[in-house]
């Protein structure tokens, strides 16, 4: 299976926690940008979940990116931006063998975005 090139049609931006001081030394959690990469966008669910009496929207989504040398080191601590959605990386599997592609699958919390 190849990826082909007109399905990635939507630019992702890569993100990984930064550890930095703040001005009383203690350490602060931010994102910097690692790459952006073009993706095929896969919808997978939405739902609603009622958790402790609040209802919150989630977006489970695939995107499949070419393998390179920074989609490779992604990992769940890892996040990605499309539009104004956040989106956690919760999973990423290898698709068209080795060295083809990635799939990651990611979930989006509309409700709590920024």
């Amino acid at each position: 299976m190849s990826l082909p090139a007109g399905a990635r049609n939507r630019r992702i931006t890569l993100q990984r926690a930064l550890t930095t001081k703040n001005a009383l030394n203690e350490d602060v959690k931010t994102w910097g940008t690692i790459g952006k990469r073009w993706a095929e966008k896969l919808d997978v669910s939405d739902g609603e979940q009622l958790r402790a009496a609040q209802m919150g929207a989630t977006i489970t989504t695939r995107f499949r990116v070419l393998a390179d040398s920074l989609t490779s080191t992604l990992t769940a601590r890892d996040r990605l931006l499309l539009g104004s959605l956040v989106y956690e990386i919760s999973g990423i599997k290898e698709v068209g063998g080795t060295n083809v592609g990635l799939e990651i699958t990611a979930t989006a919390r509309p409700d709590l975005q920024p």
